[in-house]
């Protein structure tokens, strides 16, 4: 266990290890403990990314769930590589730079 990769979808993300998942889901945000396949989506089909106002290199994707409320997953690239720092739902789109949007 430990280090196995836990999921990997096709976007600038790469993948996520089962022992960050389990940071994220334990320590970050619990209300995300079953949601991996939800963060998945959001990361192959948001409805919006945008770059962060404090680092360039941190990118928010968005994808409605239900009205007003939204999936957020945090990604940073670093050296050709993403990770996901994050992921929480939310009421509101964080300010910063549109780079997509459906």
């Amino acid at each position: 266990m430990g280090n196995d990769i836990f999921f990997e979808v096709l976007t600038p993300l790469g993948c996520v290890t089962r022992r960050y998942w389990e940071l994220i889901v334990t320590m970050k945000h619990p209300v995300m403990q079953t949601r991996e396949t939800a963060v998945q989506n959001v990361l192959q089909a948001p409805d919006e990314v945008r770059r962060s106002r404090s680092d360039p290199a941190v990118f928010l994707f968005y994808r409605l769930e239900q009205p007003e409320r939204w999936l957020c997953a945090v990604v940073r690239r670093l050296n050709d590589d993403g990770f996901l720092i994050t992921t929480y739902p939310t009421d509101a789109i964080e300010e910063g730079q549109q780079i997509w949007n459906r």
